[in-house]
């Protein structure tokens, strides 16, 4: 499909004037940098971006701006909402609880990203949780384009017309099997999950508006709806929520970040260097979880259990001051030659091409799997308690089988230092069954994503939508 994309977008591409996009993201981490990444694809083809972002922020991501003659960021002043330290405007400044402050402070941006629009006159305004922008734009004569950085299977599962329109009724149960008409049936949640997904649909983001409620407004609002990945995976969900949204679900191709312009710090490259190819596990769990002390501990031990060198990316457990201090008692001396545990910002990107890992364990971020999947190392899936995380951790490990998830308690959503070890282990035997299999669907699936022009293909096409979108 992307190629057929293609095909009709090189017959007009060289004619076709460029578009003026405008993109206001979630003012979370990991919404901002996956829209950078899509903004190089379309700067890359000439096309104009205009990038909303807090003002104490553009630091953080000038040099992964490629196309800065092309991408422009406009800082927006974000309002103080009181509850939030002074100072804070992006999830990373504060604590989990608080994020549907800094939702509340971007919806009291309304006023300000009016007059930008009226300023900047874009085509069309990507945006993902401010549901309230495709009103604003649609008397301005602007397009909305409703862009996610999560699945569209995930959304399917949870936000499609026949979950929401029964959305007060839904039980636990009930949300334990995928809605009526969703496409793969081996998609299905856990006992401890659904409980949890319950739970969030009474769930206030910002402003006193439900977190679904956000979410669907958006969906049911904006001009058309686009996601991350190309046909020849997410098409079934595709299908599913154009016809459940009668509207137009793009794809923008797998979005594969560009090499950064940097090297792997040496203390890293160093300490990688000391170990055989393929041996070394990585474990990155995101820049916000944070694991209960408990299980941040039965997490190390499993490391330790392997018997495998390991570099461990983990944020400090609730109620401790330092990393060091949560270690189980007695593991540093134990693991001292062959395991480290780092708390702060490390090259994600270029540990995982580095020839020495073999394995890495992730929370199941749509960017952690991207780039995933595009190295050679292979997959554990360690899902946050998330509505994405968990949908992804299915689609790689039941229906794609590219990954072995590590089993948890069905009823407290718990795993032990023996599941993380036996995950591992799995995916680096060369005689597991289970392994051999998981480690052939990821080489083809790695094969196919990186092919010659597959994603400047899906790109291609992605923009011809899009322009169609505008006539």
């Amino acid at each position: 499909m992307c190629r057929e994309a293609a095909n009709l977008s090189r017959q007009t591409n060289m004619d076709a004037s460029s578009m003026h996009i405008a993109m206001f993201p979630w003012f979370a981490m990991g919404h901002l940098t996956p829209y950078l990444h899509l903004s190089n694809k379309l700067a890359k083809r000439g096309h104009r971006i205009s990038f909303f972002i807090p003002k104490r922020t553009p630091h953080k991501f000038e040099q992964f701006n490629l196309f800065p003659h092309l991408i422009t960021f406009f800082p927006i002043n974000v309002p103080h909402v009181e509850g939030l330290p002074h100072g804070a405007e992006t999830t990373s400044d504060v604590s989990f609880s608080l994020a549907p402050l800094i939702m509340t402070a971007m919806d009291r941006t309304e006023k300000d990203i009016e007059l930008l629009l009226i300023e900047l006159k874009p085509q069309i305004v990507f945006f993902d949780f401010t549901y309230w922008l495709p009103n604003l734009t649609r008397r301005l004569g602007i397009k909305s384009f409703q862009y996610m950085i999560v699945s569209p299977a995930t959304v399917a599962y949870n936000a499609s017309p026949p979950r929401m329109q029964n959305s007060v009724n839904l039980t636990e149960v009930d949300l334990m099997q995928p809605p009526l008409g969703y496409p793969v049936s081996s998609i299905k949640l856990h006992a401890h999950e659904a409980k949890f997904l319950a739970s969030k649909r009474n769930w206030e983001f910002g402003s006193g508006v439900l977190f679904y409620d956000r979410l669907y407004g958006g969906l049911s609002l904006s001009d058309a709806i686009g996601f991350k990945g190309c046909r020849e995976i997410e098409g079934p969900y595709v299908d599913y929520l154009e016809e459940q949204f009668g509207k137009s679900v793009l794809l923008s191709g797998p979005i594969i970040p560009e090499p950064p312009n940097t090297v792997l710090e040496g203390k890293w490259g160093s300490w990688l260097e000391r170990f055989k190819p393929d041996s070394v596990i990585f474990c990155a769990l995101g820049s916000e979880w944070k694991l209960p002390h408990d299980q941040f501990q039965e997490f190390l031990l499993g490391l330790e259990l392997t018997g495998l060198p390991f570099l461990a990316v983990l944020k400090t457990p609730i109620g401790f001051e330092t990393l060091e201090a949560a270690l189980p008692e007695g593991f540093k001396e134990r693991v001292e030659e062959r395991g480290i545990v780092h708390g702060g910002w490390i090259q994600q990107q270029l540990i995982l091409e580095h020839p020495s890992v073999g394995c890495f364990i992730t929370h199941c971020g749509a960017g952690s799997l991207t780039e995933a999947l595009v190295n050679k190392c292979q997959i554990v899936l360690l899902p946050q308690v998330d509505g994405d995380h968990i949908v992804n951790a299915r689609m790689m490990g039941e229906n794609l089988k590219i990954g072995v998830e590590v089993e948890k308690g069905e009823e407290d959503g718990w795993f032990t230092k023996e599941s993380v070890s036996k995950a591992v282990k799995i995916v680096m035997d060369d005689e597991n069954e289970v392994g051999r299999e998981v480690r052939t669907n990821h080489a083809k699936l790695r094969n196919f994503l990186v092919s010659h022009n597959l994603e400047s293909a899906c790109v291609d096409g992605f923009c011809q939508k899009l322009r169609d979108l505008l006539k």
